[in-house]
């Protein structure tokens, strides 16, 4: 087994206690404190453990990346195989290897009868004319690159195709505020319409901007750099996307969820970097029961904000939140607070005085229309070529819009002060 899946299998033996300890007691009564001390350590663990997966997942994929190089391949065959060493080489690895002692009999009285000089100081691998000029550079076959998450809205969102770049309009009604009426005999009914709305689905062309790489990069170097460039380019349209579909404006960009979205419930005075349970109840329940009951319902909110509600503990010194299995379910379970799943978003804000920076509600409502999937051209032409470049960009049409009428995602902002 390897490292990686020994420590998932381990964080999902970790999450299963943590659970377990946390089920021991009810709600209503305190937990004691060598149980909160032990689920607090268990909670600690689980944050080492996660750590721990994310360092060994960027080993593995550097340890996928490394490519071949003919050249060390000639030249590990040339002095990995014995029957291309010569004699001296032979008793030089010796002697490297354990000293006068390790030379045979016959390496000893034949470096004795020829008065060879010191064999310790016969090479050097760091003056070039006694043998450094035979020691090549060392490079890691792969580039260290910086690493940054983004996403969450396609994680959650409801997404379509179409045909066409073409408005597409989701006619909309709000009647829950519309009732019935008792009349009497011969009476006639009262007279109330009902109403219709109308939200419309845009599409955008996004480009990832152009990259240009002179012919002498892509021939020499040893990584596979085409490779990367077009990497680089499918992550800055997902980045660009990602920004849009959660705080686009809607004027000239997608409308995001944030910008869509109602206020759900403003922090508790003093709550500028922080939020409280009693708020997060409230936040919920400012929410119809009919979308909370939805499978799409739950909470999204920045990396830095879920830490902070990682510390939020009841009145028996419980944790509210409850970190995820790693494996059980399909794709393994998310992590839940107030047993709602939590989608990590860094595009929402950050908790500051004002911040949106809680949402709550069925993000399914959040609709991303592709029309052209991400498509990405190599270029040639004449632009590039009397520049001795190829030329490397992405495209992508692409819309999004919280298509809803009745409130079904909201948002907590921290208080002013």
């Amino acid at each position: 087994m390897s490292k990686l899946a020994q420590l998932r299998e381990r964080r999902n033996a970790k999450a299963q206690e943590a659970n377990t300890l946390n089920a021991k007691f009810p709600a209503d009564q305190r937990m004691p404190s060598a149980e909160a001390n032990q689920l607090d350590a268990l909670l600690a663990e689980i944050e080492a453990i996660d750590a721990d997966i994310t360092r060994e997942g960027r080993l593995a994929k550097l340890a996928s990346e490394q490519t071949d190089n003919l050249l060390n391949r000639v030249r590990d065959d040339a002095t990995r195989d014995p029957s291309k060493h010569s004699e001296s080489a032979k008793a030089l690895r010796a002697f490297l290897g354990g000293g006068i002692s390790g030379l045979s009999d016959q390496q000893r009285q034949e470096m004795l009868a020829r008065q060879t000089p010191d064999i310790r100081a016969a090479m050097s691998t760091t003056t070039t004319t006694e043998g450094g000029y035979t020691v090549a550079t060392e490079y890691q076959r792969s580039l260290e690159a910086a690493m940054k998450a983004y996403g969450g809205m396609l994680e959650v969102a409801s997404i379509i195709n179409t045909g066409s770049g073409a408005d597409m309009n989701f006619p909309t009604a709000d009647a829950t505020a519309e009732v019935g009426e008792i009349v009497g005999q011969n009476s006639a009914a009262t007279a109330a319409d009902t109403t219709f709305g109308n939200t419309a689905l845009s599409v955008y062309k996004y480009s990832s901007k152009k990259i240009a790489l002179p012919w002498e990069l892509v021939q020499d170097s040893f990584l596979d750099i085409e490779a990367y460039i077009q990497g680089v380019l499918a992550v800055r349209l997902g980045r660009i996307t990602n920004t849009h579909f959660t705080t686009g404006t809607g004027s000239g960009q997608p409308r995001g969820i944030v910008t869509g979205a109602a206020l759900g419930k403003t922090g508790t005075t003093g709550q500028t970097l922080t939020v409280i349970y009693d708020d997060l109840v409230d936040l919920e329940h400012g929410i119809n029961r009919a979308y909370r009951s939805s499978p799409g319902f739950g909470f999204m909110m920045a990396d830095s904000s879920l830490k902070v509600v990682r510390k939020i503990k009841d009145s028996n010194g419980r944790p509210i939140f409850v970190p995820g299995y790693e494996q059980g379910n399909p794709g393994g379970a998310p992590d839940r607070l107030l047993n709602r799943p939590v989608t990590i978003n860094d595009d929402v804000a950050a908790m500051a005085a004002n911040a949106k920076s809680i949402l709550m509600g069925d993000f399914r409502k959040y609709v991303i229309r592709k029309v052209m999937d991400l498509t990405m051209f190599r270029m040639t032409d004449s632009a590039f070529t009397l520049n001795g470049q190829v030329g490397f960009v992405a495209f992508q049409r692409i819309g999004g819009n919280l298509i809803d009428a009745g409130g079904a995602v909201k948002y907590y902002a921290n208080s002013a002060t």
